[in-house]
């Protein structure tokens, strides 16, 4: 059972408000669930709290169908409706469900547009910032190496744990709001030094010195790692904060991967050594033609038609560097009247690359740079939508699935020029 400091029980016993007391009950559930002894403080949390669709809200009618009823009936479990106070942790917001300006390109209605204006107006009431993303660490939420965190988003953790050094699981909804109000998450898993050594090796035998390699790479590991801590070794070479971000959310996608360890690149793994906290142990998995083959080949397993009528990039969202590759791509080109290119930001970003002239490159080709959420999140595409190309590792293994469209995984230059034909010529070379 659980152990809670004078400060804790002091929350528990409700002398800091019945939301931070609903908020303990919570987290000590979670934390006997676990078998966490303790809690560790943590002022960086990053969930989507209290936001909900209409139909949750309707649910929750009998307790008013408000922000406030959501908060503590869904997201504290709450047996019954407390007000909500601003928060006390230092809080963040991740994706939402729409574009704030473009829902209509989107096909949201008017009454779900309301909903969203509305949820965001409590967000910030609550003292929450309206990062409305996947990669907060691109929005101004960069952690330092070894902070305790409490984050939702399977992409974002896996960097904050590996790229940058933080702690976190993968939060839910429910554990990131009551780690809002109490700033306690257990002390559990990745928080802890011993949980976050090496598990099994793979050595890597193909140069991997690119986004798209780098994404295939990532959902071979995820694939055969599973849900374990890989320690990576070989061939890989200029290493940036883009090709960590497309590597984690492919390996968090096949496989469940939340942290990993590249020897010589990532911070807690100087050597092979350090990585494992010992010798090596586990399986010695292998990174070869063959596999990169096979990965190629399953990331394009369900493409068929060479007809491309829509081209969605930005998953994890883009960063201005890839906002301004695209833009150089499309420059002085134009959307094909039979396909849309849609690419996903977060608002920090999109306000760079409006200042930028990105924007208005992207709109003057007929595309759209949209912020807040993406196609898998939204499940929102252009209508008619049949076959997808994407530059994403994770985003070809979902919204194919989601959507029940084809998909096609190659380089942002072959999905540019997909956008711009209305065909898909991508081979792996």
């Amino acid at each position: 059972m659980v152990k809670l400091t004078d400060a804790e029980q002091a929350m528990l016993d409700g002398q800091a408000g019945a939301a931070t007391s609903k908020a303990m009950e919570l987290l000590i559930r979670y934390a006997d669930a676990l078998g966490a002894e303790r809690f560790v403080e943590t002022n960086n949390v990053a969930g989507v709290p209290g936001s909900a669709p209409q139909w949750v809200k309707d649910h929750y009618a009998a307790d008013g169908g408000d922000y406030r009823a959501v908060f503590s009936r869904f997201d504290l479990d709450s047996d019954e409706v407390v007000d909500v106070p601003r928060m006390n942790a230092f809080s963040c917001h991740l994706q939402g469900g729409m574009d704030p300006a473009l829902w209509q390109e989107q096909g949201m209605s008017a009454d779900a547009h309301a909903n969203f204006v509305s949820d965001e107006a409590e967000v910030a009431a609550h003292g929450i910032q309206i990062l409305k993303t996947c990669t907060p660490y691109l929005a101004g939420n960069v952690p330092v190496m070894g902070e305790h965190c409490a984050w939702m988003e399977s992409s974002a953790v896996v960097f904050a744990n590996s790229v940058i050094g933080a702690r976190t699981n993968c939060e839910g909804r429910e554990s990131t709001s009551a780690a809002m109000l109490a700033k306690r998450i257990p002390d559990w898993g990745f928080h802890r030094d011993d949980f976050r050594k090496g598990q099994h090796r793979v050595s890597v035998e193909m140069p991997v010195d690119s986004i798209f390699e780098w994404g295939m790479l990532g959902y071979f590991v995820g694939d055969v790692v599973q849900d374990t801590i890989p320690v990576i070794t070989g061939d890989i070479s200029n290493p940036s904060l883009i090709r960590h971000k497309h590597f984690g959310a492919a390996a968090a996608s096949s496989g469940g991967v939340e942290m990993y360890h590249m020897v010589g690149i990532t911070p807690e793994a100087p050597s092979v050594e350090h990585a494992f906290g010992g010798a090596a142990r586990g399986e010695h998995f292998v990174y070869d033609a063959a596999a990169r083959r096979r990965i190629y080949e399953t990331l394009n397993s369900v493409g068929q038609s060479e007809d491309v009528d829509y081209v969605m990039l930005g998953c994890p969202h883009y960063s201005i560097e890839q906002i301004a590759q695209a833009a150089a791509l499309i420059e002085g080109r134009k959307v094909h009247e039979n396909c849309a290119l849609w690419i996903f930001t977060s608002r920090a970003v999109k306000a760079t690359a409006d200042a930028n002239g990105y924007t208005r490159i992207l709109r003057d080709a007929g595309a759209y740079l949209m912020t807040d959420t993406c196609s898998a999140i939204s499940q929102a595409v252009p209508k008619g939508t049949k076959v997808a190309a994407l530059d994403s590792a994770k985003q070809v293994h979902y919204l194919p699935a989601m959507m029940g469209i084809e998909g096609w995984y190659g380089t942002t230059a072959e999905c540019i020029d997909a956008a711009c034909t209305g065909k898909w010529k991508g081979k792996l070379a």
